[in-house]
């Protein structure tokens, strides 16, 4: 089993992690201004969310890698639950002139876990993730070069971004993989039927669901969903409530990180563990995706 710190349910029966906050559009083009990017991280810790996913490429561009790092550090320092949150980041990205390049070489992968610990002003990382596999790196290299960092101390626990099942298999022969960070919401439901989610559940693994609302492109047509938007009617919460509550009782082992880039945002969502579902509801939410 994966250490209590990372058990989507502890030993009362509670969620350790409800929600996580994804906090991607604080530092992306468009990003709020610090103070109201700093607002948003201490209403999540208001919140109860003690769970914070960020990346050293969460940023504009080549220039301002870090970013996101440097805005969580700064505000879990300045908030009294600061020292209670659990940050997970992740390597294997480059941001030229605004872009999205995946560089998961080895070399490069330490590199940007050292600049992750400076960033965050830690010694060792609480959960460093694989951004995304590299077509031309051999995938075992980049996993590899994770183990290393564990070895070394600079990383306590390993996850893995953007994986299939026989990824994970893959990388499960070369060490100790506790999360896999994979897009899933009620219009995006390839690791149901994949093997991915149950591969997590079998191995004690936690699965981590970005874009549990849509993401920054998706949002829209989700909170759109008529059916979505019927069930958030009938129960007098929003839709992003309705496809978080159903991620929640989909699986125990399934933690949804909504981003936000609003205060007001991170309170809905913050809410949806108090949404309980009907069985007809879900039936109803599973059959939308093709």
């Amino acid at each position: 089993m994966p250490p209590a710190v990372l058990r989507p349910i502890g030993r009362t029966g509670q969620r350790v992690f409800p929600i996580g906050l994804g906090a991607m559009p604080l530092s992306l083009a468009g990003r709020p201004a610090e103070s109201a990017a700093i607002a948003v991280i201490h209403a999540a810790l208001d919140e109860g969310v003690t769970l914070i996913d960020t990346a050293d490429s969460y940023c504009r561009d080549e220039k301002d890698y870090g970013h996101n790092e440097r805005l969580i550090a700064k505000a879990l320092k300045s908030h009294p639950l600061g020292k209670h949150a659990k940050v997970a980041t992740k390597g294997g990205y480059t941001r030229p002139h605004g872009g999205w390049v995946v560089d998961a070489r080895p070399d490069r992968l330490r590199k940007c876990c050292e600049a992750s610990l400076r960033a965050l002003g830690v010694e060792t990382l609480w959960l460093y993730q694989l951004h995304h596999p590299d077509g031309r790196v051999p995938f075992a290299e980049s996993v590899g070069a994770l183990a290393r960092l564990k070895q070394e101390g600079k990383v306590l626990h390993l996850g893995l971004s953007n994986v299939s099942a026989e990824q994970i298999a893959q990388a499960q022969r070369i060490v100790r993989i506790e999360t896999v960070q994979n897009e899933c919401n009620p219009l995006a439901t390839d690791d149901f039927r994949n093997g991915v989610i149950a591969s997590c559940a079998r191995q004690g693994m936690t699965y981590i669901a970005y874009s549990p609302v849509g993401g920054q492109w998706g949002h829209r047509q989700q909170s759109r969903n008529r059916l979505l938007a019927a069930i958030a009617k009938a129960h007098g919460v929003s839709a992003y409530q309705v496809a978080l509550a159903w991620l929640l009782q989909a699986a125990p082992h399934i933690v949804p990180i909504p981003g936000a880039s609003k205060v007001s945002s991170i309170r809905d969502s913050a809410k949806a563990v108090e949404l309980m579902l009907t069985k007809e509801e879900i039936q109803r939410i599973d059959a939308l995706a093709p």
